[in-house]
């Protein structure tokens, strides 16, 4: 029998990260943010065509889960992906959905 070393802290890491993105409000941004690199709330919200404290309250819950990042520019606060493999994540899953 082989032994496999396990890293408990990794894997809660990881298990956060995919409760975040397992909502399809959020896999549609991360979508986007794929495509498009950085976008302001108001380019996600009205992209989406959801309410604005509906974007934030999406966006916040990736960025607390360290799916994204965001930064100032002005008045805007733009999103963009802390790491892209996560949007290889999301392609994995929509070819396992594929028949």
């Amino acid at each position: 029998m082989t032994h496999i070393d396990i890293n408990v802290e990794k894997l809660e890491l990881a298990a956060n990260k995919l409760r975040a993105i397992s909502h399809p409000m959020r896999i549609a941004i991360i979508e986007l943010l794929a495509v498009d690199k950085k976008l302001s709330v108001t380019q996600i919200f009205k992209e989406l065509e959801i309410e604005q404290a509906t974007a934030s309250h999406h966006l916040n819950i990736l960025k607390n889960k360290g799916v994204l990042t965001s930064f100032r520019e002005g008045k805007n606060i733009y999103y963009s992906l802390k790491n892209v493999t996560i949007s290889d994540i999301i392609e994995c899953i929509n070819k396992c959905n594929e028949t």
